[in-house]
């Protein structure tokens, strides 16, 4: 069924005369011409794709990045058959951390969509779901076994993510969210969405402990997820702070500001 509404999906494009290459393979040029070398790995329940930079690993401390929800919709009405986006933004954050990192693709995507664990739930209404995030952890906990201190740092949806693997992780040291989706419930009756059923939602859990630094970024000119929705929830976070970054929205400008959180990263000490 997949496979056919992404043949529907690629039919409707010829209105505009071309049926450009999947987006995953995009992704995965922007990874190669950012250095890093694509692999697979097994979690709980799905493959994951990581990327890595080529060079050896040194030091306690590992940066793990997570990417967005990608394209879930299209139109607004149907279920996209591949919800990899075309540009992966914590790809790009990552090639410029010369740290230890490590992406880790959300279960589906990059090319894992026709997986028989797969199914559209999982970018959509569950994208959230228990099942995510315990197969996220598996995948995370195995590839940072050598390092002592994990940093999570998560995109819009990745955001949400991020701080629900903090919670099972116990070499978390500190969470960073970009624009990150915190209160998926008050994020879909802004915008008049469906809710996620099957998803869990960060605001609906309890507060991370303080030894867990927490840093949130939004960008005021941010229609998708707009500061307000993170000013409430953070209120109730020990060890969180908030910056909003005048110019930035949810995808841009985040590139011109990363240095200065790389440096909040390395002065957080265990």
């Amino acid at each position: 069924m997949r496979s056919l509404l992404s043949g529907a999906l690629c039919v409707a494009s010829l209105f505009s005369m071309s049926c450009s290459a999947p987006a995953w393979q995009k992704v995965d040029r922007q990874a190669q011409l950012l250095g890093f070398e694509r692999s697979t790995e097994e979690g709980s329940k799905f493959r994951h794709v990581v990327y890595t930079p080529a060079r050896k690993p040194s030091g306690s401390r590992v940066h793990v990045y997570i990417d967005g929800d990608g394209v879930n919709w299209q139109w607004g009405r149907f279920v996209r058959a591949d919800p990899t986006p075309g540009r992966a933004l914590m790809l790009e954050l990552m090639g410029l951390d010369r740290g230890n990192t490590l992406f880790v693709g959300r279960p589906c995507y990059f090319g894992l969509e026709l997986d028989d664990t797969c199914g559209a739930d999982y970018w959509t209404y569950a994208r959230y779901s228990k099942k995510v995030v315990s197969s996220m952890v598996d995948v995370i906990a195995r590839r940072t076994e050598q390092f002592s201190e994990v940093v999570l740092l998560g995109h819009s949806g990745g955001g949400a993510l991020a701080l629900l693997i903090a919670e099972q992780l116990p070499k978390v040291q500190a969470v960073v969210t970009v624009a990150g989706n915190i209160d998926t419930e008050a994020w879909t009756q802004y915008h008049g969405y469906t809710p996620l059923y099957g998803s869990l939602n960060p605001a609906k859990r309890n507060p991370l402990p303080a030894s867990i630094r927490q840093l949130h970024l939004v960008g005021a000119r941010d229609t998708n997820i707009p500061p307000s929705l993170t000013r409430a929830w953070i209120e109730n976070q020990p060890a969180a702070s908030l910056r909003e970054i005048p110019d930035n929205t949810h995808m841009c400008c985040w590139q011109k500001d990363w240095s200065a959180v790389l440096q909040w990263i390395a002065a957080q000490k265990s």
